[in-house]
């Protein structure tokens, strides 16, 4: 009699997952009535405000913080709520279930484990070699509430309960593999590995440091960490913050979705370009611009740029009093001007500037009638003087980074500040990048020019100069009386921490406004520059920090300099080295392309295992016409999967091909799956950190052209790639 074993498995499956469903049922309705405590707590907290004394005020703000930040947490929890179950060798011991949160039942005993909690650290850290007392280890894929599949991986089949626990499905990790990829990166928890949850758990003190070649899962693994520094001492990381710095605009729009999907929300998300608060860059330079701007050199530049006259300034004072001319020649304003640098940051200054002068101008006075009436009636006298106060204001105003960098447009200015600094071919190469100054006095730099090579400049630049002075909260601009500003007495008593570090000459602290993080997560680290280890690192300067990158993916020319100015940007704390070595991205028949292409352009490349084999090799194609062997690509890669396609392309043909794809209708048609909202084109910097079902990559020998780094471009390019690879060139 022969046994259909494949409907026997089906059935046995089918009925796990009703089995599975019964408790997903369970969570669910406990999770709404979670939310309905929440909602009737912040009702409650928000009636304590109608009591009419200070204390009722107190508690409805705390009742109704807590209560709006349990509802978020609920909220964001919602999709694939439960994804874990544990089954123990223990006698007795009920399985355990994993999830984004933690629930507790009616009775207050525990339906759901926190995937950070310290119970469930086994689920990501149990093996075969060390099962840690569990049996079956099962993850379960759900649709919104619904279980879909379930995925298990037997890891103790000696143990007395083995025989009774049903075993389902290929393996959690390889149906992760194999799952289409849309534009967002999705959270790993369900399948963390050992050594990607070792680095998650590490101590929380000093830097964690992760490396690892393509495909081993960095990125995640670095943001699943910050969700359980999160969890485990929310006080401090909440209060201080945790700020990510990806790469670009594509990039953080790629993750912003995994964190929320943990649960956590106390996160800023930040590309390179957006790291200072109040401006925003995505345009990118050059690569010879931005390898110039990028160089330590610029931070020796920066300062000197800080430290100039401002251009157009009056360069002279006349002005007449009693029986004395009294004059303020150049040379009198440059020593006036190295005085108060000496004394601190420039803007710190500006309420002393014009004392400073007065000092001088009173040593002129050597009249009788002038000397007779004393210091005090001189100043008053001065201060009345439009002329004098039209002067100190003009000479020594408050600036911004903005203005000042503008300031390099000239080119004569710029050639004096450079000086021994930079050669005259890359003064050449900035001022290019910058323009041409359009008025005498316009030098401002709007917003529209910042480059995100430039979002550094002046992050150093706003250092070097130090904070404007405020002006007070109830002074309107028409009350405005430009003698009260010029004066030590008005100057507001330094109360915050950054001002006392900005008003201190020794101490060279480079706190700014934007500081204060708990915890610094910088992805791709590989890529910054110097000048972007200087901006970053003032934001870090007391946090814990994690650190993620591959040198052979590195698109900055001097690893050496960055590795500088990564070293002092984390000061001498503790390093915690983390390296993953297996790649879970890429198919091996990828990932040994890419392989081969580094070993053969001499890439030093770290190269993890490729654990997955789809028997499909990527294919080079060498076309007459490009446009059409594009097409073609695409169409046949949007027809093979289910996720999303990319097509990667020399910066210079981006806008090209963009328009080509915006002509193919034929990608919108049903016979194609609708594949055009799945298609993306970028450039090979733009796939940093991003991965596809499929790459079409456009004339690859220009993408290695590119830059000084376009191999180690290319490199990463060849490897975003989960399922299909074509690469076309004519």
């Amino acid at each position: 009699m022969s046994v259909d074993l494949s409907a026997a498995h089906d059935s046995v499956a089918q009925q796990e997952l009703a089995h599975e469903q019964e408790f997903v049922d369970r969570v669910y309705q406990q999770l709404d009535q979670s939310t309905r405590n929440a909602e009737a707590l912040a009702r409650e907290g928000h009636g304590r405000g109608t009591l009419g004394h200070d204390g009722g005020l107190v508690e409805r703000d705390a009742m109704v913080y807590q209560a709006s930040r349990r509802i978020a947490t609920l909220n964001a929890a919602h999709e694939g709520l439960v994804f874990g179950r544990l089954d123990l060798s223990a006698e007795g011991e009920d399985p355990r279930y994993i999830g984004r949160i933690g629930l507790r039942d009616e009775h207050r005993d525990s339906l759901l484990i926190d995937w950070r909690a310290p119970a469930a650290a086994v689920f990501y850290q149990a093996t075969a070699a060390d099962p840690q007392g569990v049996v079956r280890r099962r993850v379960l894929r759900c649709t919104g509430a619904r279980v879909v599949a379930v995925e298990d991986d037997l890891l103790d089949p000696e143990a007395p309960n083995a025989d009774a626990l049903p075993v389902v499905g290929e393996g959690a990790l390889m149906a992760q593999l194999s799952r289409a990829r849309d534009r967002t990166m999705h959270s790993i928890v369900a399948t963390i590995q050992a050594e990607q949850d070792q680095a998650i758990r590490a101590p929380s003190k000093g830097v964690v440091l992760i490396s690892g070649g393509p495909g081993t899962g960095k990125t995640v693994v670095a943001l699943h960490r910050a969700a359980y520094l999160l969890y485990t001492d929310r006080q401090r990381y909440e209060r201080g913050g945790v700020l990510v710095v990806g790469p670009s605009g594509v990039f953080m729009r790629y993750i912003e979705r995994v964190l929320p999907s943990l649960g956590e929300t106390a996160v800023a998300l930040r590309s390179l370009g957006e790291v200072v608060d109040g401006i925003r860059s995505f345009r990118h330079d050059d690569p010879a611009v931005a390898d110039v701007k990028g160089s330590a050199s610029m931070a020796e530049l920066m300062r000197r740029t800080a430290r100039q006259a401002v251009p157009g300034a009056p360069r002279e004072l006349r002005v007449f009093y009693r029986d004395d001319n009294i004059v303020l020649t150049p040379r009198d304003l440059s020593q006036v001007r190295r005085t108060l640098l000496g004394h601190g940051k420039r803007n710190r200054q500006v309420p002393r500037a014009a004392s400073a002068l007065l000092d001088v101008m009173w040593r002129q006075v050597r009249g009788d009638r002038g000397r007779e009436r004393g210091r005090d009636e001189f100043n008053d006298v001065m201060l009345g003087t439009a002329a004098f106060v039209d002067f100190v204001l003009t000479w020594w105003p408050a600036l911004d980074a903005t203005q000042v960098l503008g300031w390099l447009r000239d080119p004569d200015l710029l050639a004096r500040v450079a000086d021994g600094v930079l050669s005259t071919d890359q003064q050449a190469l900035l001022s290019k990048s910058w323009g041409p100054v359009q008025e005498p006095a316009e030098y401002r730099v709007t917003a529209d020019d910042w480059s995100v090579e430039d979002v550094a400049l002046l992050d150093e630049l706003r250092y070097q100069l130090g904070d404007v002075p405020e002006k007070p909260a109830n002074r309107q601009d028409a009350d405005f009386d430009p003698v009260a500003e010029l004066f030590d007495e008005n100057v507001p008593e330094l109360t915050t921490i950054a001002d006392r570090d900005l008003a201190t000459g020794p101490r060279t602290s480079t706190r700014t406004e934007d500081d204060g993080y708990a915890h610094v997560l910088v992805d791709e680290a590989q890529d910054l520059t110097p000048m972007q280890w200087r901006m970053v690192g003032r934001r870090g300067r007391t946090a814990t920090w994690t650190v993620v990158g591959d040198p052979a993916q590195s698109s900055w020319p001097v690893p050496a300099d960055a590795a500088r100015a990564r070293e002092q940007a984390l000061g001498d704390k503790a390093r915690h080295p983390f390296h993953l070595s297996t790649n879970y991205r890429n198919s091996k028949e990828i990932y040994d392309f890419a392989a081969r292409y580094a070993e053969r352009v001499g890439l030093d490349a770290d190269l993890p295992d490729a654990v997955r084999e789809t028997g499909v090799e990527p294919s080079e194609r060498t076309v007459v016409d490009l446009r059409e062997g594009v097409r073609d690509a695409v169409t046949e890669l949007a027809e093979a999967v289910q996720g999303t396609v990319g097509i990667v392309v020399p910066a210079a043909r981006r806008t090209q091909v963009q328009g080509w794809l915006d002509s193919w209708t034929h990608l919108a048609d049903d016979a194609a799956g609708g594949a055009q909202a799945r298609v993306a084109v970028l450039t090979g910097l733009e796939t940093k950190g991003l991965e596809f079902d499929g790459i079409v990559v456009v004339a690859p020998d220009e993408i290695e052209a590119e830059s000084v780094t376009g191999r180690a471009t290319l490199y990463v390019v060849l490897t975003r790639a989960t399922q299909r690879m074509v690469t076309v060139t004519t």
